[in-house]
């Protein structure tokens, strides 16, 4: 399966989160002019100096920032976003005939959120940026039962809207994510002890602890309530998108069925997704929050996500798993600018506790109820408030990584995940990447939520029931002299962890797509005969190749290959 393609990025920004439009603007070429001259209240150009910085800034990662394409296409509605891409699929063709399909450059690039950390996964040099920012609906049926959902939108526009109405879907747990992103592709109160660090050092942490789990939960997608309802792509009713042809159809379990599978984790590989129809149901607020720990913990912490976990698949009745419980999330953070390492757990229950004033029952009874440490933020609180907190922690204007893996949830793996991170931060200490910080995540995927809602072709229905574990490290730090630095010591890391994992037979050939880096291969993870099905949909559906060739970002089918 070909990697992540990507264009080349563009002279690093002067200064964080801000791109320097000063030099070097690319021209308007041809194909951007027939975009601005179909859609002139539509197109962006460079010289555009406010609204194109503003578009270009408003990314996630500063690398992405740094890739400067020649418009940004912004349609207001399903009919212009036809015209954008009946114009690009126009010039798909003509340069096909000048350099045949295969030697196709990438003509474009979609952007839901703008949240990926790859260098141009949502942009593309000198090419046209799709801008879905517009699509951005959040409209519930009158009996609350499900959900339109532009493909613009982020999470924060979604719960918003649901919390009002008591409502929510099973959606993504970072308030900034897009929307598009995560369901295509599938990804922090007062101390508790008067022990606690000082104020100054508790704001540090609180600050600079950000790299953790960014769940924006994946291609497929994991949410807080994937233990009672399963992946957020099992539970898109029907998806709305304009082909490459130019003409916007409807996948459902009834119309289109093939496509409809499909999109459950084949990512930007069929069309441009407008709307999703997601199922919803009755929720008040839950329970959440972060612990925060010393280093020191990190044995009893591993422990801890250990026998939570496997209470999955526990006969005793006493530790039965709660399907209202999310998580546990654990987070191992190195933070170079204050030289020290620290841990944050992410706890979930997505029922109101019967006191507001009490841990659940589930948490209370776990062993990270009697786990020492600095302070909680765990609380009762909004849906949003919940995947604000998950924002807060990562904010936009740093460069940014990615890479992961998968376990079986197996103690001396777990202890070797550890290692090898831990291993890893002399090296960082004495390059010494500016503000770095170095994290860690391990979330839990269990049997049963793949099994909930409608059927996917991730693979995962295929697996034993042993329950998983998500691997990731999310990585930033401040300056691009040091990207190739932090992409192979990262790489390194989950190579070294894959090697562990398959010598103890512990290893799992699953990769959460959102969360891989630019070098991975996820969809060799669904398994070759999911692999093949994903293909024969393209070659359906986009016959000519458009979305495989001619549209930058996102992990690609390699049609024709896997039959090789």
């Amino acid at each position: 399966m070909r990697r992540l393609r990507t264009p080349q990025t563009l002279q690093a920004a002067k200064k964080p989160s801000h791109v320097d439009l000063t030099n070097n603007l690319p021209e308007p070429t041809v194909l951007s002019k027939s975009l601005a001259s179909a859609l002139p209240d539509s197109v962006i150009f460079p010289h555009n100096i406010v609204a194109f910085k503003q578009s270009m800034n408003s990314y996630w990662a500063q690398q992405e920032c740094e890739v400067v394409p020649a418009c940004v296409v912004r349609p207001s509605d399903v009919q212009q976003l036809c015209t954008a891409v009946t114009i690009l699929k126009h010039e798909y063709d003509e340069r096909g005939k000048q350099a045949g399909k295969e030697n196709t450059e990438g003509l474009f690039a979609v952007r839901s959120g703008g949240h990926s950390p790859v260098s141009g996964a949502a942009s593309i040099k000198g090419g046209v940026v799709i801008d879905l920012g517009l699509f951005c609906e959040v409209t519930p049926s009158e009996d609350g039962s499900i959900v339109a959902i532009g493909a613009g939108a982020k999470w924060m526009d979604v719960s918003k809207a649901l919390d009002e109405k008591g409502l929510a879907v099973i959606g993504g747990r970072n308030s900034a994510v897009g929307v598009g992103g995560l369901v295509l592709g599938g990804k922090f109160s007062p101390l508790d002890s008067v022990l606690g660090p000082p104020q100054i050092l508790r704001q540090h942490l609180h600050r600079f602890l950000c790299s953790r789990s960014d769940t924006k939960a994946q291609i497929g997608g994991l949410s807080f309530f994937s233990p009672r309802f399963g992946l957020v792509c099992s539970n898109i009713l029907s998806y709305e998108l304009v082909l490459a042809s130019g003409s916007v159809v409807t996948a459902s379990a009834s119309t289109n069925p093939d496509l409809w599978r499909a999109l459950k984790g084949g990512s930007n590989n069929f069309g441009i997704v407008t709307r999703f129809t997601a199922r919803s149901f009755p929720s008040t607020k839950i329970w959440s929050g972060f612990l925060y720990m010393p280093a020191s913990q990190a044995t009893k912490v591993l422990a801890a996500f250990h026998r939570f976990v496997n209470r999955a698949v526990s006969d005793d009745p006493s530790t039965t798993y709660d399907n209202n419980a999310a998580g546990p999330i654990a987070c191992f953070s190195y933070i170079q600018k204050l030289g020290i390492q620290a841990i944050a757990v992410n706890l979930v229950y997505t029922k109101l506790p019967e006191s507001e004033k009490k841990w659940p029952a589930c948490w209370r009874n776990s062993s990270f109820g009697s786990l020492w440490r600095l302070w909680s933020t765990c609380k009762v609180r909004t849906l949003t408030s919940a995947t604000d907190e998950m924002n807060s922690l990562n904010p936009p204007g740093r460069r940014q990584v990615f890479a992961t893996t998968t376990i079986k949830n197996d103690p001396a793996t777990l202890a070797a995940v550890h290692n090898a991170y831990r291993d890893a931060i002399a090296s960082m200490r004495r390059v010494n990447v500016k503000d770095l910080v170095w994290t860690l995540v391990l979330q839990p995927l269990l049997p049963d939520w793949v099994c909930k809602g409608d059927t996917n072709p991730l693979g995962l229905n295929d697996s034993s029931a042993e329950p998983l574990v998500i691997v990731s490290f999310t990585v930033n730090w401040a300056e691009r002299q040091h990207d190739e630095f932090v992409k192979t010591t990262t790489r390194h890391v989950v190579e070294q962890i894959d090697a562990f994992a398959a010598a103890n037979k512990t290893d799992h050939r699953y990769r959460y797509l959102n969360y891989c880096a630019e070098w991975q291969r996820p969809f060799e993870g669904y398994g070759l005969e999911n692999w093949r099905f994903l293909q024969g949909v393209s070659r359906k559906y986009d016959p000519e190749g458009l979305f495989q060739r001619g549209c930058m970002g996102g992990f690609k089918l390699d049609v024709g290959k896997s039959e090789a």
